[in-house]
């Protein structure tokens, strides 16, 4: 068992690449270093191969094959049994808000009213080294209930008596958190951002009728939630807690975990809180799965909705499959924001949501995302008029019968040069501000986050390299590209003159978006090499070359080809 005692001597064999500004020492303690030293030396190796697995596979599906449903795993699809019965303050699930791990936005959707709120180090924060720490402290303030934040004009922001649910999404197996070293290692990231949070805060939520609960990103398949269920046993051995304490719900945001999410959740079935509709990555990876294939190049993306044929089948087999093992399906996101100065358009944007969220209800989901707290009311007001009990966990599908046609299924649409414009202006205003620490964005009445800069970039670098001809005739060619890009700097630039940092990045977020889409090879996530790049901006390692050895893994940076 770890002992917080360990706290009085030095964590044996951890490396501390990053500053340590006033207060750090108490998230980064030596105790809490010797947890995630544990976690690391324990898991280094299987997340290694982990990450082999995906580059095969991937390499597989640019040869010509495809996901599907697994044979060797066809009784547990076809077997009778259902996941352990989830806690109380899980049981109503009906609307959650995420935010990034920023002290003011965890105050501020713990406030929101919200059933839960899901605190996020991966797609919707900049992982600088100062957000990822900050963001551990500010939740175990949270926890505690202490957290304050005085703002610059000095309003007082303090937790009100009722809050969400606390959960917690740590970044995805691919990454690693370069400022900390195990034996000469950088630590996975996922393993950091869960070990700090369970060491310093897993006591205290039991002692307040809650527990650890997580959200887990980008899983491609069974093993993987494998993975995240021994990582769970092994945490709660050590750390003295009853094993099946951690919940975690999986996003279910790659085409090839579509294929496995009766897998995942068996795997998971001591600690599964359900699965959820990650839609956005789930476009994204859908993408990526097949960038070799000239057959599978999207339209537009803002045609590609949750009525495209594919996502439907997707959605509908996400929530027959949750019910039918007893557990909650959760909805996707409203990245809606309140327009303000323009009711029309804000009365628009809030009717979206509301047909957004009656599609979910109607379909059978368990409850719902929203990303501002002025949108919980309206998520809530569609769940409770459809949805008068918990959830819907019991409410049973006949099977659906959805097959891998259904799930490859092309969406239809056009694709215009104000889709590839689009496109963009989005992940050149998205990587600006993710290169400057931010990364959860407002762009055009949409809170947006690295997902849409995937989504965008990749589908730039699916139109160029499959020659994708435009509404117009044209062909989307790398000169094409160029201009356009040209535009829209210039664009972003007259419309951020005057800002002091304005393009303090945009230059930077130019040269890495030409480099993802125009390369000959689609890199698996812009985060890696861009995380890279942050990194060298921040200016936060002492100098030594912290990358793993030509080979391993863990860094993540093969793209598979």
């Amino acid at each position: 068992m770890i002992s917080h005692a360990s706290d009085a001597t030095a964590a044996s064999g951890v490396t501390v690449l990053g500053p340590i500004r006033a207060g750090y020492d108490a998230v980064l303690s030596p105790g809490a270093l010797d947890f995630v030293a544990a976690l690391t030396r324990r898991f280094h190796e299987p997340i290694h191969d982990l990450l082999v697995r995906r580059r095969e596979r991937q390499s597989r599906y640019d040869r010509g094959d495809q996901p599907g449903f697994l044979p060797e795993t066809k009784s547990v699809r076809s077997g009778d049994w259902t996941v352990a019965r989830v806690p109380a303050d899980l049981i109503d699930r009906r609307v959650e808000i995420t935010a990034p791990v920023d002290r003011k936005m965890i105050i501020n959707a713990l406030n929101s009213g919200a059933n839960v709120f899901m605190a996020d180090f991966e797609d919707s924060n900049s992982p600088t080294w100062d957000n990822v720490v900050r963001g551990q402290f500010n939740l175990r303030d949270a926890v505690a209930g202490t957290i304050e934040f005085v703002s610059g004009d000095g309003r007082r922001y303090r937790l009100n008596e009722q809050t969400a649910v606390l959960m917690v999404r740590p970044r995805g197996w691919h990454l690693v958190e370069r400022h900390v070293l195990v034996d000469g290692r950088p630590v996975p990231a996922g393993l950091f951002d869960l070990g700090l949070y369970l060491y310093h805060n897993a006591h205290r939520l039991i002692e307040k009728a809650t527990a650890p609960y997580f959200y887990l990103p980008k899983l491609e398949g069974h093993l993987e939630a494998r993975l995240w269920n021994d990582v769970f046993c092994f945490a709660q051995e050590a750390l003295g807690i009853q094993q099946g304490t951690i919940k975690a719900t999986v996003l279910i945001e790659t085409l090839p975990a579509a294929f496995e999410m009766d897998e995942i959740l068996y795997e998971l079935r001591e600690h599964s809180a359900g699965l959820n509709c990650g839609r956005w990555d789930y476009i994204f990876s859908y993408m990526k799965t097949f960038r070799a294939r000239q057959g599978f190049v999207l339209p537009d993306r803002d045609q590609v909705t949750m009525t495209q044929p594919f996502m439907e089948a997707y959605t509908q087999l996400l929530v027959s499959t949750c019910h039918r093992r007893g557990v909650h399906a959760m909805g996707g996101m409203a990245a809606q924001i309140p327009v303000k100065g323009d009711p029309v358009a804000n009365q628009e944007a809030l009717a979206k949501v509301r047909a957004d969220k009656l599609r979910e209800v109607t379909n059978g989901h368990d409850g719902t995302w929203v990303a501002h707290p002025a949108l919980v009311p309206v998520a809530r007001e569609v769940f409770d008029a459809h949805m008068p009990d918990p959830n819907q966990v019991t409410r049973f599908q006949d099977d659906v019968g959805i097959t891998a046609a259904d799930l490859f299924r092309m969406p239809t649409g056009t694709r215009t040069e104000r889709g590839l414009r689009h496109n963009i202006r989005v992940a050149l205003a998205y990587l600006d501000a993710w290169f400057r620490g931010q990364g959860c964005v407002p762009l055009n009445n949409l809170m947006e986050d690295a997902a849409t800069a995937e989504i965008s970039r990749t589908q730039v670098w699916q139109w160029v390299r499959h020659k994708a001809v435009l509404d117009d005739g044209r062909v989307v060619t790398a000169e094409l590209v160029r201009d356009a890009i040209d535009i829209e700097v210039a664009a972003l630039e007259t419309a951020r003159a005057g800002s002091p940092d304005a393009t303090s990045r945009l230059r930077d977020a130019r040269a890495f978006f030409e480099q993802l889409v125009l390369a000959a090879d689609c890199t698996d996530f812009l985060t890696l090499d861009g995380y890279e790049r942050l990194v060298a901006f921040a200016g936060t390692l002492d100098g030594r070359d912290c990358r793993p050895p030509t080979g391993d893994g863990g860094d993540g940076n093969s793209n598979g080809n």
